[in-house]
């Protein structure tokens, strides 16, 4: 499997043939490139810098064969597509080609008692190969060997997400949700979090476009 990383939390898998996107935003300036080039997309959460509606409803359009899964509030703003639109929640399994995937979580992590929060679900990759939490710190029952760790935004902490990392004990992490850090905060981040840092794991910044084989 290889994993490109894209702005943001948005990142594409590739196995066999087959590639799925995972969270292409509006925050992520080659969103359209790596969706017209995907059969398949997930989307962990309506919020816009995970899932930009136009983008993907516009693809659903002109890609006949494409299929989307996302949480019960994307599906609903996509709309059927003769049901090529999938609504997925915590426990679901299915398979994308050859890539086996798992639904974890519920909801997305406590910004302020005053807001709202969606439904967010993490996806879980060939039996523990990689996950994706989107926006929270869900621990999947399952080993998992290299995780996506979200690390700025409104709801993120840098103890939390090290405790996170302690909690789901995996073999290696790359940075996503990383835009609202500065290049030394993400240094920073890296640092704290990382091999020599609070974890004692090795946390790798991938910059938009490099992609690596997992």
């Amino acid at each position: 499997m290889k994993l490109t990383k894209h702005a943001h939390a948005c990142v594409t898998l590739e196995k066999d043939g087959t590639r799925v996107v995972i969270d292409p935003g509006t925050l992520t300036p080659d969103a359209a490139e790596a969706v017209n080039q995907a059969q398949v997309i997930l989307i962990t959460h309506e919020h816009f810098d995970h899932f930009d509606e136009n983008l993907v409803g516009k693809a659903l359009q002109e890609q006949p064969e494409l299929h989307v899964y996302g949480t019960p509030a994307v599906a609903a703003a996509l709309g059927d597509h003769d049901g090529r639109v999938h609504a997925v929640t915590a426990g679901d399994a299915f398979a994308v080609g050859s890539l086996d995937v798992t639904v974890h979580g519920h909801r997305h992590a406590l910004i302020h008692a005053d807001m709202p929060c969606p439904d967010n679900v993490g996806y879980l990759f060939d039996n523990g190969a990689l996950y994706h939490p989107g926006d929270a710190y869900f621990a999947p029952d399952a080993a998992v060997h290299t995780l996506l760790l979200p690390t700025s935004g409104p709801w993120t902490k840098l103890g939390d997400a090290a405790d996170y990392v302690r909690t789901v004990k995996p073999e290696r992490i790359f940075q996503i949700h990383e835009l609202m850090l500065s290049e030394l905060g993400q240094q920073s981040t890296a640092r704290l979090l990382g091999e020599d840092g609070l974890t004692g794991t090795p946390i790798t910044r991938l910059e938009p476009g490099t992609t690596v084989q997992l």
